[in-house]
């Protein structure tokens, strides 16, 4: 544990070390991004609403529990588009994706995802996962590993229950759908993000992205039955043989850090990375940091 730790430690400081030789190359603003129409393609039994934008190697970004595409942090999208062909797109019932009479699982989203990628020509891809999005990459990683070159896993748990999970008074506000006025919204916030950095950075406009996608409720608790069903990967982990980086916040009360060394442990060779200071919404507290340690990670 001691000489996991101090290469924990090692690494942290070698990334932080480059970052400044990672400089990004705009070439998409984030506002394109932004007002990019969505394209939608019949995938098995569902229509996917997806966007793709950038060149070079693609990368898909798989988002998590009652998210849509749209709440992806546009500083972060432009950065790795300067860099890559990003492909993101709302999971199956969420936003301007349909649903069917199918039972949803994580099993089935990372299907999902794999026939996608196939519909969209994509054979081999760099995937990262936000929250739940991370078990559903971690299932594609495992499944099709033929598709996935490096994974990315952020604010990430294992599932199951090996899998550290927030309070029960935390995990009752997230799955609470029913209330619809600005109260939830404001609940929800205080999840995202330190109590402080709330305090320091009051006005949400100048670094969340305003939300343009609704998903019905019922889907939501779909999903979330989902969430609650899955077994997890724990004892599957070691199986992952693709270069993993597993990044999180050291103050994220949705998914505890501690989950991030759990999964490392497991996964030979991956790198962690802990920002001091971040919540489950580190990417809007550090995009320019955490958009560098992406492709840090990528181009390595």
């Amino acid at each position: 544990m001691k000489v996991f730790s101090i290469l924990v430690v090692i690494l942290s400081l070698i990334v932080t070390s480059i970052l400044g030789s990672c400089a990004q190359k705009t070439s998409l603003s984030k506002e394109a991004i932004a007002e990019m129409e969505s394209k939608t393609v019949q995938v098995g039994d569902i229509d996917v609403g997806y966007k793709m934008f950038g060149e070079g190697e693609p990368i898909v970004l798989i988002t998590g529990y009652g998210a849509t595409m749209d709440l992806w942090c546009p500083e972060v999208l432009a950065g790795l588009a300067s860099h890559y062909r990003v492909i993101i797109f709302d999971n199956r019932g969420m936003g301007k994706t349909t649903a069917s009479d199918k039972e949803f699982t994580i099993e089935l989203f990372a299907e999902d995802t794999a026939d996608l990628m196939n519909t969209l020509n994509i054979n081999h891809a760099h995937v990262a996962g936000w929250s739940m999005g991370s078990y559903i990459a971690q299932e594609l990683a495992l499944k099709y590993p033929e598709k996935v070159g490096k994974l990315i896993l952020y604010a990430a748990d294992c599932g199951g229950q090996e899998a550290i999970y927030p309070d029960p008074e935390v995990l009752a506000v997230l799955t609470d759908v029913s209330d619809t006025t600005g109260n939830r919204e404001e609940q929800l916030f205080k999840m995202l993000f330190p109590k402080k950095w709330l305090e320091d950075h009051p006005d949400p406009s100048t670094y969340f992205p305003i939300p343009t996608e609704t998903s019905p409720a019922e889907n939501i608790e779909r999903q979330y039955e989902a969430w609650e069903k899955w077994s997890g990967t724990y004892s599957r982990l070691p199986k992952i043989t693709q270069p993993t980086l597993i990044i999180t916040g050291t103050d994220d009360v949705l998914t505890p850090p501690e989950n991030a060394l759990m999964i490392a442990k497991r996964i030979s060779g991956s790198w962690v990375i802990q920002l001091e200071g971040g919540g489950h919404g580190v990417m809007y507290q550090y995009p320019e940091r955490f958009t560098r340690i992406l492709l840090t990670f990528l181009e390595d």
